[in-house]
């Protein structure tokens, strides 16, 4: 049986096996019913390590092992399989959400959060920047950063930007926007992102910035994250972003901001 590599590589990143695991998964599929021996054959595998690989395909749900003399096994229809395989996805998930919700409730934060901060106390201000590559990890770092706002987020940016914010950020928009910090968000507005400026209403100010295509956030003057990419032209895996923490640089970008907000238009009604 010949399985090209690069099918043998999918199995393994979509059903988390190892190279032996899928080797004698796949054997076991073309047969339907065989022995270790056979398949430790067929798939190239050591027969040392064989009835290994079978345990434990036997123990994720991929095969069934027949009584018998010689003991043999069967496939798992594939459709099962990829059931089976979600179903312990989610457990695990789950698994791990609540102990790391459990985690909250002990003590390893805080002494986590006093570590933080006494490094952060020896760090210079100026030292306290970083690169953010990729759009995912951009995202992850907005929403940290607006999350611990006191006073105000000021937002520049793009059509598509805001109706990506809307999407992944308006939770934590509504969260700050509770404790009575001021959004403002300037962005040039089509008909799909003034769909996505209704959904802001009463949780922050929207305006139409024309045909301006920077994109920054400021939060309370002190802190920024401001990219460095047109989102048109980039994939968003590539997409990149600087965060600094200097007041002296957020608060005059700020400042900046703050003269175009008075000359934007209101979005009509």
């Amino acid at each position: 049986m010949i399985v090209r590599d690069e099918f043998l590589s999918k199995l393994r990143r979509y059903f988390g096996l190892n190279l032996y695991e899928v080797k004698i998964w796949t054997a076991l599929l073309s047969r339907g019913v065989s022995t270790a021996g056979e398949l430790s054959d067929i798939a190239n595998v050591p027969r040392s390590r064989s009835y290994d690989v079978l345990e434990s395909l036997e123990k994720k749900g991929f095969i069934v092992m027949k009584i018998g003399k010689p003991i043999k096994y069967i496939a798992v229809p594939p459709e099962e399989v990829v059931e089976r395989v979600k179903k312990n996805v989610k457990k695990d998930a789950e698994v791990k959400v609540t102990r790391l919700d459990d985690l909250k409730k002990t003590d390893v934060v805080d002494e986590l959060r006093n570590l933080h901060t006494q490094g952060v106390e020896l760090v210079e201000p100026t030292d306290l920047t970083g690169a953010l590559k990729g759009r995912h990890n951009l995202y992850n770092h907005l929403e940290l950063t607006i999350r611990s706002a006191e006073q105000s987020v000021v937002i520049m940016t793009t059509s598509g930007g805001l109706l990506r914010k809307v999407e992944g950020l308006k939770p934590v928009f509504q969260e700050v926007a509770k404790r009575g910090v001021k959004i403002r968000i300037a962005a040039p507005l089509s008909k799909e992102s003034k769909a996505a400026e209704k959904e802001l209403k009463g949780i922050a100010e929207v305006k139409d910035c024309g045909k301006s295509k920077a994109r920054f956030v400021v939060v309370d003057g002190k802190e920024m994250v401001f990219m460095l990419m047109d989102d048109q032209d980039v994939h968003p895996t590539y997409d990149i972003g600087v965060w600094i923490n200097t007041p002296f640089f957020a608060n005059a970008l700020q400042e900046l901001f703050e003269l175009a907000w008075k000359e934007m238009k209101k979005v009509k009604a």
